[in-house]
């Protein structure tokens, strides 16, 4: 039975069931980029003498996604810069509450800073599935927890002056939606809104950075790996107004990223050519894991996606079954059944190189 928060890619454990080494795994199950950046770093002669110094480091983020460096603070990853942000917004919420309570009866007035309205309970929305971290630290820091269902229920209400949470494109079906007529409905209800934008750079959409200065309220997660293929590099970026990136930014350490991180990050943004390669390396795989799906008379229904992964709903055969016909060929998929809304026959797919692709036409088409 798969755990409630049991993520892909552990490629370790898989190894283990196949009795080969890790590196003879075909991991199809983590939706890490298979394309590579160029990159021209000698780590031997990175100093890791001093304390690291990010100033570039945030230069270079910063002019990449059109901000300013004080519209963004770094994280050791995106799950950190999730949990960091719930744990401050809770301890915005709980100390403007006693603040209020300090006050005359009849006075109401918001503490300086303060994200949330006073409340009992925090409330925090998720529209469903998503990441599912987002669950863990809601349960983590003591939100009450309100679930949407993306495919069915859109346009359900939103708790006021919940946390929202939206992945954009999401996961774990790829789907991109427009953000505009929600962020109005949002604001509306005076909440506080966090858009995951981990795979934004897959497709061909804008980022909601243009709506920083207008929403107040709106941060956007930017994951710093997984486009550019670097999982074991640990780096996520938070968005939001410089009024928010400063509170935020008084409760966290001084030195979140090792001087290897930084010089990584720095060396892939230096790649000019890679988006131009990237997008074609992706559609390729994308096209040709599509066409051998739509012919598989195990596949009833492809969800249409637009990131580097493709959810598809099984017929005859669960999630598990698949998996078992796939493991003598070392090839792992992610079994979706711990996603809200999703089954035991839904399993996700990740782009990858078409000879490993290649490798699930015997199962699919057996």
């Amino acid at each position: 039975m798969m755990q409630t928060f049991q993520h892909g890619g552990d490629i370790t454990t898989f190894a283990k069931t196949c009795g080969c080494s890790p590196d003879k795994v075909i991991d199809l199950s983590s939706n890490i980029n298979f394309v590579k950046p160029h990159i021209d770093v000698d780590f031997n002669a990175v100093d890791i003498t001093p304390y690291p110094n990010y100033d570039s480091l945030y230069k270079s983020i910063a002019d990449h996604y059109g901000i300013a460096t004080e519209q963004m603070e770094l994280f050791n990853g995106g799950s950190s810069a999730i949990f960091s942000l719930f744990q401050y917004i809770q301890t915005e919420a709980l100390q403007s509450n006693a603040y209020q309570h300090s006050l005359p009866q009849g006075h109401l007035s918001l503490r300086s800073g303060a994200l949330l309205p006073p409340t009992s309970s925090l409330q925090c929305t998720v529209y469903s599935p998503a990441y599912l971290e987002y669950k863990k630290a809601a349960k983590r820091f003591g939100y009450s927890l309100h679930l949407i269902d993306r495919f069915g229920a859109m346009d359900a209400k939103v708790p006021q002056g919940s946390l929202v949470i939206f992945v954009n494109p999401a996961t774990p079906d790829g789907v991109f939606y427009d953000i505009r007529p929600l962020l109005k409905k949002w604001h509306n209800h005076n909440c506080t809104v966090l858009i995951d934008e981990s795979f934004i750079e897959f497709t061909p959409h804008t980022s909601a950075t243009d709506y920083l200065t207008q929403y107040p309220n709106l941060f956007i997660l930017k994951s710093l790996t997984k486009y550019w293929g670097a999982a074991g590099i640990r780096m996520g970026a938070l968005l939001s107004s410089a009024q928010n990136i400063a509170a935020l930014r008084q409760r966290e350490a001084l030195w979140k990223l090792s001087a290897f991180d930084a010089a990584y990050i720095q060396a892939v943004l230096q790649d000019e050519s890679f988006a131009k390669r990237s997008e074609a390396a992706n559609q390729e795989s994308r096209d040709y894991l599509l066409a051998l799906l739509q012919k598989s008379p195990l596949v009833k229904h492809i969800y249409p996606a637009e990131a580097n992964f493709v959810l598809v709903e099984l017929q005859g055969i669960t999630a598990k079954e698949l998996q078992e016909r796939l493991t003598p060929y070392r090839v792992m998929v992610r079994n979706c059944e711990n996603f809200d809304a999703l089954g035991k026959y839904h399993v996700r797919i990740a782009l990858k190189e078409l000879k490993k692709l290649q490798q699930l036409k015997e199962v699919f088409h057996a």
